[in-house]
């Protein structure tokens, strides 16, 4: 398995957290839209941190890490659903440049929690501070969850990677202040260019090899968008043909293109027939057997 979260535990030492390692998929999430590198980099450290907060976060339903600027950056939102799948966008002018505040500060963070099933939405935002994406998730968990958290992420061309460790409530086995700075003092030495050429699961390793680490099995990581032939085609018909008509009769087709990855889905006339025709048919059908 290439692209997993795998969580971990000290079990004497009252802390928790988890590694990733995404490699695949990249191209095709990053390479629709004509992003700058540094707005690329960014986006990469979102969507790597993205599962690192799904890990304690195990409910049926989707987590948005979204960001609102006002400057370089005005969007960034990244999603993961509960079978551990991802997506991400960014909206950046092509020439943005510059570092985490340039580009993203003066806005704000926001996690938004959507359960699958009953429970209402669960939303925090609090205001972008620090100088990296992984300094600005420290300080939301210590504001919002109360919990001391430290956080890793290095995106590279070809892979994502991510380190969170955090401290287990008060209470908890092993969980006081003196093992809490050890294990801060020892993921302190890591950098994020450390991180990024020797792999999440290796500096875990190497930080902590003379302590009690647990690790669990890891879980599958799919870097994907939900956009496909059949999601576009259901929009389309939600939408209607006779609302299709006048796109079709000035531009000949019509062309769809996904939020989220950038990829264009197009739809010439006889497509859209086709499609409406087949709509057509399997609706007859259903009221011919009932």
């Amino acid at each position: 398995m290439t692209d997993h979260l795998t969580d971990f535990l000290f079990p004497t030492l009252g802390a928790r957290g988890a590694v990733l390692e995404i490699s695949g998929g990249l191209a095709d999430m990053l390479g629709w839209r004509n992003y700058s590198p540094d707005v690329r980099r960014l986006l990469g450290q979102a969507i790597a941190a993205t599962p690192l907060l799904a890990s304690h976060n195990k409910f049926d339903g989707r987590i948005n890490l979204q960001f609102q600027g006002k400057r370089a950056i005005s969007l960034l939102v990244t999603q993961i659903d509960a079978s551990l799948q991802i997506r991400g966008m960014a909206k950046a002018p092509a020439d943005a440049a510059g570092d985490y505040q340039q580009l993203m500060g003066r806005g704000t963070l926001g996690i938004m929690l959507e359960p699958r099933k009953g429970a209402q939405n669960y939303q925090a935002m609090v205001e972008i501070l620090g100088d990296s994406l992984a300094e600005s998730l420290e300080i939301y968990f210590a504001h919002s969850e109360q919990l001391p958290t430290l956080i890793r992420i290095a995106a590279t061309d070809d892979k994502l990677t991510g380190i969170l460790l955090q401290r287990l409530p008060l209470g908890e086995i092993g969980s006081d202040d003196n093992n809490w700075d050890h294990l801060k003092h020892l993921f302190d030495t890591l950098s994020e260019d450390e991180l990024g050429s020797a792999g999440a699961a290796t500096v875990l390793r190497r930080l902590f090899h003379a302590e009690d680490l647990r690790m669990f099995e890891p879980r599958e990581v799919t870097l994907a968008c939900h956009c496909s032939h059949a999601s576009i085609s259901s929009m389309l018909l939600a939408l209607g043909e006779e609302e299709l008509q006048p796109v079709l009769k000035e531009f000949g087709k019509v062309d769809v293109t996904c939020e989220f990855c950038g990829r264009a889905h197009s739809y010439d006339t006889a497509q859209i027939k086709e499609l409406f025709a087949a709509e057509h048919s399997t609706r007859d059908s259903s009221t011919k057997l009932n």
